[in-house]
């Protein structure tokens, strides 16, 4: 079990990702949160198993179809035992 913090930066809001990024965690079983940020990047925590959570960095690398991933910086945090995974506004 770990959770990880990212950050992804480029053109990444207003091209469904945090609707994608949500879509893909469900399917992965991960928990956590996606949200946009002010300064124009999208932020997310996930937490699960060890492979789907790097599951998640790997698709935060590409994101959607409309995104355009420049950088994706990871933090890695204790886990909090969260359930569910939610798009924040």
């Amino acid at each position: 079990m770990k959770r990880v913090r990212v950050v992804v930066s480029g053109d990444v809001q207003g091209v469904f990702f945090r609707k994608g990024c949500a879509e893909e965690a469900r399917k992965h079983r991960v928990s956590g949160f996606v949200r946009n940020t002010p300064e124009g990047a999208v932020e997310a925590a996930f937490e699960g198993a060890d492979g789907d959570v790097d599951a998640m960095v790997h698709w935060c690398r590409r994101g959607t179809d409309w995104a355009d991933v420049e950088n994706v910086h990871v933090d890695e945090e204790q886990p909090k035992g969260e359930t569910g995974f939610t798009i924040e506004h």
